[in-house]
């Protein structure tokens, strides 16, 4: 019998990649989880999820600050340096990285810093930093290695002043002005945040509107509020240079003639697998025609013995999803009973106003159904909306065409990624739209919405 280091060798350390290595270790297998930079817990951590939406509860202050020009004048200082308005970082990251640590030691994981490859199904290379090598083996692998962002060809990303969304937080000082490229999620975020502390943003995108994957009303509402901040948003046009001027501006030139100068770019064209150094091949595993390790409903590969969660297999990837999909890779990979996965994943957008959603957008469900019926509710119309200063957003839901059962909910507004799961629950639980009638809110409350939206449903179902 071959002789093995492990029980199951997991690589990454992201939310996928914890979850999959404390679900083997819970049911008594020697678990080592490999992590090739020097900070555990992967690129959510350290230079996504948390940096930005620590820089966006300060982003947050600053606006309503201004907002609240009668209760105080304010203004950023010019050349306010970043660290400032991320103050709060690495104490939020020390503390989560010690979490993490912590929580991964407790239940006895090998935690091993280095480069991992496949020499063959069951064995990897290790690349330490010293530039040592030796190998380990286990009959189980799970791939978590995460994405990076995606670099286009005509887009010379420098990282001093052509920035990608790994190194937009590294620049030293608050740029007066920035252009994004793109117009996805953390296009949004970023350019919502930045035009929140002050600066001069302009979104470039293709596509008619940002967000695509949304309703019209709720990326209408997004950009409104993004232009009344005093953001331009410049959908339908395609890009073809991108320079330094050598000077002081980073100017991007258009196919339609446009042209638009900033002090720095962003480029947020998408994010690819993590999976180059990886030498797949030599363990039977390639990528598909999109760059992704494709995977079965138990998310296990083409490779019996290595199962793959994450950003490495694609959408949704958001940290939540992936921190079940790691659990599920581990419970699956080891034959321990697991209830059937819900699809119903809230997606959450940390714009400035957020976004989320769950189930079918209205576009959607006309796709499926032919008809639906929709309510809808504007914050402007409840009381803690007003009460807040909260009133651009709005909530909605999709009805099937009898205006029972609830196909979808969308939200935008701020608030929305916490109120978004009231809806998530009602669909989980079957409930039809007049739960949301014949239920009491807390008043006053966002969460009312639900019942003005239900009550819409009720109407034209009358």
């Amino acid at each position: 019998m071959k002789h093995y280091d492990y029980d199951l060798i997991v690589i990454g350390s992201g939310p996928a990649g914890q979850k999959s290595a404390i679900q083997a270790a819970k049911v008594g297998k020697n678990v080592a989880i490999i992590e090739q930079d020097y900070l555990f817990g992967g690129a959510c951590v350290h230079r996504g999820t948390i940096p930005s939406k620590t820089l966006r509860e300060n982003a947050l202050r600053v606006n309503n600050m201004r907002q609240n020009a009668a209760l105080a004048h304010f203004q950023l200082d010019e050349n306010t340096e970043m660290v400032t308005l991320i103050d709060r970082l690495d104490q939020v990251l020390k503390s989560h990285h010690d979490y993490m640590r912590k929580q991964v030691d407790r239940n006895n994981i090998t935690r091993i810093h280095a480069r991992a490859s496949f020499i063959d199904k069951e064995t990897l290379k290790l690349t330490q930093v010293d530039g040592k090598e030796k190998t380990i083996s286990a009959p189980n692998m799970v791939i978590a290695t995460g994405s990076y962002p995606r670099k286009p060809d005509n887009i010379p990303i420098d990282h001093e002043h052509i920035f990608d969304s790994d190194s937009i937080l590294s620049m030293l000082y608050l740029p007066s002005s920035l252009t994004v490229l793109g117009g996805g999620v953390i296009a949004s975020e970023y350019a919502s945040i930045f035009q929140a502390l002050g600066v001069k943003v302009t979104m470039i995108d293709k596509y008619p509107s940002p967000l695509g994957f949304l309703d019209k009303d709720m990326t209408d509402t997004f950009v409104s509020a993004f232009e009344a901040m005093g953001g331009t948003w410049l959908g339908g046009e395609q890009v073809s240079k991108v320079y330094w001027d050598g000077v002081s501006n980073v100017i991007v030139e258009c196919d339609s003639g446009k042209q638009v100068k900033s002090q720095k770019l962003l480029c947020a064209a998408g994010r690819l697998a993590n999976v180059a150094h990886l030498e797949l091949a030599n363990a039977g595993l390639s990528v598909n025609d999109r760059g992704l390790i494709s995977v079965n409903d138990l998310l296990q590969t083409d490779v019996a013995n290595i199962y793959a969660a994450g950003d490495v297999i694609g959408p949704p990837s958001l940290a939540s999803a992936s921190m079940e999909q790691g659990r599920r890779a581990s419970r699956n990979m080891l034959g321990v009973k697991t209830d059937d996965s819900n699809p119903l994943i809230p997606a959450g957008i940390y714009s400035i106003p957020e976004l989320s959603s769950v189930g079918l957008t209205e576009q959607q469900a006309l796709e499926k159904y032919g008809d639906v019926l929709i309510g809808r509710a504007l914050f402007s119309e409840v009381a803690r909306g007003q009460i807040s200063g909260n009133t651009e957003g709005m909530l909605k839901i999709v009805a099937d065409h009898d205006g029972k059962k609830i196909l979808g909910v969308m939200v935008v507004g701020e608030g929305a990624t916490e109120v978004i799961h009231i809806g998530q629950m009602a669909m989980l639980n079957e409930a039809n739209v007049d739960i949301f009638v014949e239920s009491t809110f807390n008043f006053p409350t966002l969460a009312e919405a639900y019942r003005i939206a239900a009550l819409e449903i009720l109407a034209q179902r009358i």
